[in-house]
């Protein structure tokens, strides 16, 4: 066994560090369960209240600081059939049905779906209206607020992920 000097003048053997490893190890693995475990559901139920307390602003007038952009993106998405009032109800239900979905779990694969849509919406801006959202300083607001969305996408495919492990079909 060997045995090693440390800071206090107090020799430590081998085993001694081993020993403290093996706990450090041991208190790691209890902590990669819980994350195993929590992580994902986590994940889903906190991706589906940002959907719910967004799409819900989207109802009230004025509440939400993308109203235009949303007009404006139906508008160019529908040819011109869809805007207004009308473009922020639609999106408004969408982002609520999805995040009702992902709270829940309960047709969960359905609420997948329809955030797929909702990314086409979402990301269409930088599309449509690259010109207005990246000015020579750089990303305006908007911009900024929509390209943080890259980050939903990455958390809604490790939901996705998980929720679709399971055969379709009944329970």
């Amino acid at each position: 066994m060997s045995t090693t000097t440390i800071g206090s003048g107090r020799t430590s053997t081998a085993s001694g560090l081993d020993s403290v490893l093996d706990r450090a190890n041991s208190a790691q693995a209890v902590v990669q369960r819980f994350l195993g475990r929590a992580g994902q559901p986590t994940l889903r139920v906190s991706l589906g209240l940002v959907f719910v307390v967004f799409g819900a602003l989207k109802f009230i007038p004025g509440a939400s600081p993308v109203e235009g952009l949303v007009s404006s993106t139906w508008n160019s998405l529908s040819f011109g059939i869809i805007g207004g009032y009308t473009a922020l109800a639609v999106t408004a239900t969408l982002e609520v049905l999805v995040g009702l979905t992902f709270i829940t779990g309960v047709f969960l694969r359905i609420g997948l779906l329809a955030l797929a849509a909702t990314f086409v919406g979402i990301f269409s801006p930088l599309v449509f209206f690259t010109g207005e959202l990246f000015t020579t300083a750089g990303p305006t607001l908007t911009a900024q607020y929509i390209l943080k969305d890259v980050v939903l996408v990455a958390a809604a495919m490790v939901v996705g992920a998980v929720a679709l492990k399971r055969p379709i079909g009944r329970r």
